[in-house]
């Protein structure tokens, strides 16, 4: 029998992103933005657990993508709101990118990806992080 997979978040984006777009969209500008932040809170989903990161998203939800921690090499984030969420870039070992936007608790979420991860990887984060 296989290892449990346990969650540590599941959800949508942070209810912040589409508040803020919301207020934006009041002006012509921020209409994309607005657009842009309800078609998230509809449809985009993360699933973070011991084993992988998950993230549904598409029309519909339709689109799902699985990615464990041994495949990730680097991590870059970037808060928002304030700094209460933040957008994060999974970066593969084959160069390909996941893009984590909005993500509630950021800070925290990616200390727990973080230490799940091979330990060059964690070095690097590390490094980056002290610039």
């Amino acid at each position: 029998m296989g290892i449990r997979e346990e969650v540590y978040y599941e959800g949508g984006p942070a209810l912040g992103d589409l508040i803020i777009n919301l207020l934006l969209g009041l002006t012509v500008v921020g209409i994309p933005l607005a657009v842009g932040a309800i078609v998230r809170a509809l449809w985009l989903r993360y699933r973070i657990t011991n084993r992988r990161v998950s993230v549904t998203s598409g029309w519909m939800g339709g689109d799902r993508i699985d990615v464990i921690y041994s495949d990730i090499v680097k991590i870059v984030t970037v808060p928002r709101g304030f700094g209460t969420y933040g957008d994060m870039v999974l970066t593969m070992k084959n160069g390909s990118r996941l893009e984590l936007r909005s993500i509630p608790k950021f800070r925290a979420v990616y200390d727990y990806i973080n230490e799940k991860l091979p330990a060059a990887a964690q070095k690097a984060n590390a490094a980056a992080k002290a610039k």
